[in-house]
């Protein structure tokens, strides 16, 4: 089963089947040495900059910014949600997100 993924409203928003279901403006504490000097960043989510899948996965790489040091980077794939029969399930973004590889990138 096909699932379209795409990036809408200038990488405001994140749809799934043409329905948009992750938004900018979050707050993301995730794991990533890479993107700034914290253990753990706490990231306002700014843009979505690329959307994937790996298996049943959706990713996303994001530009934002640490609310603890100021630095803006762009993260490395981090997990959003779930495709689960067809349909996109959310995962709580809540808790600590760990980066993830993705195998195939849609555009």
């Amino acid at each position: 089963m096909a699932v379209a993924l795409r990036i809408l409203d200038d990488g405001a928003w994140i749809s799934v089947n043409d329905h948009r279901e992750v938004s900018v403006s979050e707050l993301w504490r995730f794991v990533d040495p890479t993107f700034c000097a914290c253990t753990l960043p706490d990231m306002v989510v700014e843009n979505f900059i690329e959307v994937g899948v790996d298996g049943r996965t959706v990713e996303v790489r994001v530009y934002g910014q640490c609310i603890a040091c100021g630095e803006k980077s762009t993260t490395e794939w981090l997990p959003v949600g779930r495709i689960v029969d067809g349909e996109f399930r959310d995962i709580d973004r809540e808790s600590v997100l760990a980066p993830t590889g993705v195998t195939e990138h849609q555009e």
